[in-house]
């Protein structure tokens, strides 16, 4: 058996201040941080041994895998960033306030884009250029998602550089956002899209999966 854990990053500066953040770059707050302390005691409680770190290139996740890595006593293992497990990026919605959108938008508008699988919220007229990014071809560099595209890209993710460490049963930790590891929940209870609208990930909340070789969920635990 291989296990995978799943840890939304500790809350930023845009969770405490209701702001739709998704590429845009910030930081944990002083809760966020204690977050992810936690988060690695949970861990740490559970006596969990990795192999290797993942999270996405923005920083209040980065830094949650840091705290959390170190928490546990693993901080030489191995920690791999891609974009490709950075939070669903919210288009020309980045940098909001969600009651404002709410105003500008209506309120059901916005609730569409928040929980729908397949609504887009407004685009960028340009993708923003950001060095992190530049290797990132430009034809597929977002300038907004739905929930559904998240999903698409996440799986590349998993399928290309997770799922065959599992499969040698090495037990992952992967430190990302609420949207991408809602994907991947979607993707491991295979559960419908009206029923994703339900499903909520706290800051800092470590989910256990745990996988047979078929990579066939086994168990499933919060911690």
């Amino acid at each position: 058996m291989n296990k995978l854990v799943l840890v939304r990053h500790g809350e930023s500066t845009s969770n405490r201040d209701n702001i739709f953040t998704g590429w845009n770059d910030v930081s944990l707050t002083e809760k966020g941080i204690k977050q992810a302390v936690q988060a690695g005691n949970k861990i740490k409680d559970a006596q969990i041994e990795f192999s290797e770190i993942h999270t996405s290139l923005l920083a209040r996740a980065i830094e949650t895998a840091y705290i959390i890595a170190d928490t546990i006593d693993q901080s030489y293992l191995p920690i791999y960033k891609s974009w490709r497990l950075n939070e669903r990026h919210y288009g020309a919605l980045r940098g909001i306030n969600k009651n404002e959108a709410r105003k500008l938008y209506g309120k059901d508008k916005v609730a569409q884009w928040r929980r729908s699988l397949y609504a887009i919220p407004p685009l960028l007229s340009n993708p923003t250029f950001d060095r992190r990014y530049q290797n990132v071809p430009q034809d597929i560099r977002p300038r907004g998602e739905s929930l559904e595209m998240s999903l698409k890209r996440v799986l590349i993710y998993f399928e290309d550089d997770i799922a065959p460490k599992l499969r040698q049963n090495q037990n992952i930790l992967l430190v990302a956002h609420g949207s991408t590891i809602r994907v991947l929940i979607k993707y491991f209870d295979q559960i419908t899209g009206d029923e994703l609208d339900g499903v909520k990930v706290g800051n800092g909340s470590p989910i256990v999966y745990e996988f047979n070789h078929q990579l066939e969920v086994v168990d499933k635990e919060f911690l």
